[in-house]
């Protein structure tokens, strides 16, 4: 149990004992400044609302019955009813002690793990990857990566387009292509971009090319085995490109996660059967609509959420519901976290009041959409190449691999050039990575390449170089980490400082967790990074005056700032090195 939910319970039980009203929130906060403590109880003041009675009085009948001994050294009452905690240096340092002999540094497994499907990165496999999915790939692997290190099982799902009538289309060219003896790897996929628009060229202009795109649409759908032998050669290339940039970024995708549209062509006409059954789709036009009142417009007109087209072919909406059906009934999901372009909001509150209608999503499901905002240029627009075109993903890894290249051979370094070129690569993809995960997930950012790299502020280079710094401590010391001993012991503001935040990894996780918002973890790290900062400049740890068992306790807090530091920047996918 970490310390806030500690304090939760004790927070409970006195506001009970005080005549609380049942049910009182005791909205424990961690404090914004040293002098209001360490922690907050400021339940009083809504209590007290509840009550008719004076919060500061009702503060005091909390603090009477609040049993804190053995963690605060002070429990005062400040403002019009806050109850400040001050937490004592023994009680910190003992937990520290406990958790610097944990693999997990003292974050324990949820007590009840759920089991969560995480859809994310989701590319179309009829193009290459591009900037477009950096977001919803990075920020649903660090979330991912959180979950399974609280102990929930985690299915992940790559929703890959691979179906629909673009896909008649590519099969078609691609077949002419091979009939001409064209390598497939070598030069008809080589550049997925160039093979899209040179098909996409042949169907708007070449005569006939697009009757056969239309023919080829219908076989596929229909099972007939050359337009699959085809279609598959084109799919297991496609996802070959995305391999090579799910490598370079360092997430945890697999190809056994991809779980693409075409896996639910067959559950399709099923998901239309269900929603006519249950009458929620009725025929308007030829298709088949379901129409939500509960998304109204202004003037009260339902919204209308098409699921079957007028000619009889499926779209985004049917596999989006059938994906429900199969992930809520068939893998008994207690989450869906689904990471996807803020743009789609209203598809997936139509695909969510459908679904939950229909019986595709039990109520012991939750389903959260989880949307994010547009990484932008300078210029406040989109981020595109100078030309105004589309950035590919793998293109925009090897910039920032050269730019953390010449950004590193500006520094003084003993290291061979093989160790430069793993360090600069490091440097270069957590820069970007980090970037982007420590701004909120709904926001939108301007994408700069010299505040990302640099040295200083929040950046990924910064806490990077701050672990090179402690490791470079041991080094100093000729003392092994690994076998470190002593005790903590807290006499120092900014050791206590430094303790405390030490402690605080799980609350952090668990708000990213709830919220799905990786950027509070990053937040935690460079707020960690800039007290060990302060730290290191206010108790020396090496010098000769020292004392040994102060020696021994700073080493050890320098330990699990390290550890924090290295297992917290794992989790946002970013590497770390012993040296810059």
């Amino acid at each position: 149990m970490n310390i806030k939910q500690l304090l939760v319970e004790k927070a409970l039980a006195a506001l009970s004992a005080a005549g609380a009203p049942e049910g009182t929130n005791p909205a424990v906060t961690q404090s914004t400044r040293p002098q209001f403590g360490d922690y907050q109880i400021n339940g009083a003041m809504g209590a007290a609302k509840a009550l008719k009675t004076n919060p500061r009085e009702l503060a005091q009948k909390i603090i009477d019955n609040l049993d804190v001994a053995d963690l605060a050294e002070k429990v005062e009452i400040a403002g019009p009813g806050f109850i400040n905690i001050h937490l004592k240096p023994e009680f910190l340092a003992n937990r520290l002690m406990t958790a610097e002999q944990d693999v997990k540094l003292g974050v324990a497994s949820h007590a009840k793990p759920q089991k969560v499907v995480v859809d994310f990165s989701s590319p179309n496999l009829a193009k290459e990857m591009h900037v477009g999915h950096l977001r919803s790939t990075i920020i649903g692997d660090a979330v991912v990566r959180a979950l399974e290190f609280r102990g929930d099982t985690v299915i992940r799902q790559n929703h890959m387009g691979d179906w629909g009538t673009q896909f008649g289309m590519l099969i078609a060219h691609l077949e002419d292509l091979l009939n001409q003896g064209v390598d497939l790897e070598k030069v008809a996929l080589a550049d997925l971009e160039t093979f899209y628009r040179d098909a996409k060229k042949r169907f708007d202009d070449e005569e006939g090319f697009a009757d056969k795109a239309r023919d080829y649409v219908v076989k596929l759908q229909g099972g007939d085995a050359h337009c699959a032998k085809l279609w598959q050669l084109f799919i297991d290339t496609s996802v070959k490109h995305s391999e090579e940039v799910y490598g370079k970024l360092n997430v945890t995708l697999k190809r056994d996660d991809i779980m693409a549209e075409s896996a639910y062509n067959d559950a399709l006409a099923g998901v239309i059967t269900t929603l006519q059954a249950k009458g929620l789709a009725v025929e308007d036009q030829g298709a088949q609509v379901v129409f939500l009142d509960e998304l109204a417009n202004k003037d009260g007109e339902p919204s209308a959420f098409i699921v079957q087209k007028s000619g009889g072919g499926f779209l985004y909406a049917t596999t989006d519901l059938a994906a429900c059906d199969y992930r809520s009934n068939q893998l008994g999901a207690d989450r869906i976290l689904i990471f996807v372009d803020a743009r789609q909001s209203l598809h997936f509150s139509q695909v969510e009041l459908t679904a939950r209608k229909a019986g595709f999503l039990r109520d012991e499901t939750s389903y959260e959409f989880c949307p994010f905002g547009t990484m932008m240029g300078d210029d406040g627009k989109p981020f595109k190449t100078r030309t105004g075109g589309t950035v590919k993903l793998a293109d925009l890894l090897e910039e920032a691999i050269g730019r953390a290249t010449e950004k590193l051979a500006a520094r003084e370094s003993d290291l061979s050039a093989e160790a430069r070129a793993e360090i600069a690569r490091k440097v270069g993809i957590g820069a970007v990575k980090y970037a982007d995960l420590s701004k909120h997930r709904t926001s939108d950012y301007i994408f700069n390449w010299d505040s990302m790299l640099s040295f200083e502020g929040a950046t990924a280079p910064y806490l990077q170089y701050a672990y090179t710094r402690v490791s470079s401590i041991f080094r100093k010391a000729n003392v092994d980490s690994s076998n470190l001993v002593g005790a903590i012991v807290i006499d120092e503001a900014q050791e206590k400082a430094l303790a405390l935040k030490l402690l605080q990894l799980e609350e952090v996780l668990d708000l990213m967790i709830s919220e799905a918002t990786p950027h509070v973890l990053c937040g935690y790290l460079y707020e960690l990074a800039s007290l060990y900062m302060s730290f290191y400049e206010a108790c020396p740890i090496l010098k000769e005056d020292v004392a040994k068992e102060t020696r021994e306790s700073r080493l050890i807090l320098c330990n699990l700032v390290a550890k924090t530091l290295a297992t917290g920047l794992d989790l946002l996918g970013i590497e770390v090195m012993e040296q810059m």
